[in-house]
């Protein structure tokens, strides 16, 4: 797999940061867990349950030393996730999520995160008074 970075990128693969100084391709020899920095959330972006799932999934994705004891967090915050939303989107989503976590496919449950991030801001906006300050 080649993934090209543009000078002042990062990546993080395994675990560690990588940045490159200028424009460069990588090229994956073999399977590696990786996220490009355009994926990562800042803690301060958190500011929704999805989002915050979104952020403990990159946690694990970023620091595998930690996932075990990460994927506990996960898995309370999906709990509460679910006893809050009644979007059967959102729920859907939250359980397909919690199965991805527990199958180590974090890339694929942020991805999926992700996607819930409108049905969220419906539920919890319905007046569409908060969209600006929780864009993505």
């Amino acid at each position: 797999m080649n993934i090209t970075l543009r000078a002042g990128e990062r990546i993080y693969i395994n675990g560690a940061v990588l940045r490159v100084d200028r424009k460069a391709t990588l090229e994956l020899m073999n399977d590696a867990t990786f996220l490009l920095e355009t994926h990562v959330m800042q803690a301060e972006e958190a500011t929704t349950p999805l989002r915050q799932i979104y952020f403990v999934v990159q946690v694990m994705l970023m620091d595998p030393a930690t996932a075990r004891t990460t994927a506990q967090l996960a898995a309370s915050l999906i709990a509460k996730a679910l006893q809050a939303f009644e979007t059967p989107l959102v729920r859907q989503g939250l359980e397909s999520v919690s199965e991805l976590i527990g199958r180590a496919r974090y890339f694929e449950a942020m991805k999926a995160l992700r996607a819930m991030y409108p049905h969220e801001q419906t539920e919890m906006f319905p007046d569409g008074e908060a969209r600006a300050s929780h864009a993505a």
